[in-house]
């Protein structure tokens, strides 16, 4: 593909993300206005630039900083052996658990 073809189809998908989502950094929760959109940047979530799908359930809104912490955490994960993020398993202690109890032990 050539450089300007690229550049098209990435005008194509941002200008299509940016009408389809909040102006807001998915990660850090930043908002932009018109004055500092450039800095708003569309991650493709699978990593793959020609996966486009029109629902734009590939792509999330990213400011420069966290994008660019994405690209290094997933260059990491291929440097040492992976390809997709570990999942780490939802948290089951409760620390409230027995609270009320405590509350109400007589003194």
């Amino acid at each position: 593909m050539s450089k300007s073809a690229y550049q098209q189809q990435e005008q194509g998908y941002r200008d299509k993300a940016l009408k389809m989502y909040p102006w807001v950094c998915g990660r850090c929760a930043r908002e932009f206005v018109h004055s500092n959109l450039r800095e708003l940047t569309v991650h493709h979530i699978d990593h793959n630039h020609s996966n486009n799908p029109a629902d734009g359930s590939n792509w999330e809104l990213l400011c420069i900083y966290c994008h660019d912490n994405e690209h290094n955490k997933f260059h990491e994960y291929v440097l040492y052996g992976g390809t997709t993020e570990q999942k780490v398993a939802a948290a089951t202690h409760n620390p409230f658990a027995d609270l009320k109890a405590l509350l109400n032990k007589p003194k």
